[in-house]
């Protein structure tokens, strides 16, 4: 036999539904909710913000943002030590090896990144850093970016995307240019030197130049 519903369980029924008096602990939560509503909303449009560092930028090739490590960077200034002048960074990310390599004296030292929202981050900690005056990021697609006026370049791609990117060098860079590969060598280009291991490993190349030897720093 089905048990009938008590007056007080209809009270509290009601009140649910919104008939009782507003309680103070309701008002709590109401509030407590609105909050969380403009929270939510503000947490999502960061997300929509930062989505471009963590995907792939819509190009030929699918290049996504990996931030090179310290031990990177060490090892693309090893690979150009002693060397001076200008300086471009292919796929400069968040900037880091750019403002390195100013820091080591390359001027201008200049980065190419698709991504508007890396290339305006990467400004900004330039700004930070005092290395204004001594830096550029250009937001360009690498591919139709000349190299020819650069006699150090680094490289931070992915293995897709090397052999032709491996054709572009070949047909811009000067006798003498100095090209470091991050991560992914150049599929038939033969290194002067391999510096690092695992993931940090930098090759160095120097096209047109058949006075180096091959090493291994």
């Amino acid at each position: 036999m089905t048990q009938k519903p008590s007056v007080q369980n209809d009270a509290a029924f009601f009140e649910l539904l919104g008939g009782g008096k507003e309680k103070p602990s309701e008002k709590k939560w109401g509030a407590g909710m609105v909050i969380a509503g403009i929270t939510g909303g503000a947490a999502l449009a960061l997300s929509v913000i930062c989505l471009p560092f963590v995907s792939p930028a819509l190009r030929r090739v699918c290049l996504p943002y990996v931030p090179a490590t310290n031990s990177q960077v060490e090892n693309v200034l090893k690979a150009l030590r002693g060397r001076s002048g200008r300086f471009v960074d292919l796929g400069s990310g968040d900037g880091r090896i750019v403002l390195s390599a100013a820091q080591a004296g390359f001027t201008p030292a200049e980065g190419v990144e698709l991504n508007p929202w890396l290339v305006l981050y990467s400004k900004v900690q330039a700004l930070r850093q005092g290395l204004s005056s001594t830096t550029s990021f250009h937001r360009r697609d690498l591919w139709k970016f000349s190299l020819k006026p650069y006699p150090n370049i680094v490289i931070f791609g992915v293995e897709e995307m090397m052999e032709e990117l491996q054709l572009k060098l070949e047909n811009e860079v000067e006798a003498g240019t100095h090209i470091v590969a991050c991560r992914f060598p150049l599929p038939k280009l033969k290194p002067v030197a391999t510096i690092g291991s695992g993931l940090d490993t930098v090759w160095l190349y120097t096209p047109n130049n058949n006075k180096e030897q091959e090493g291994r720093y």
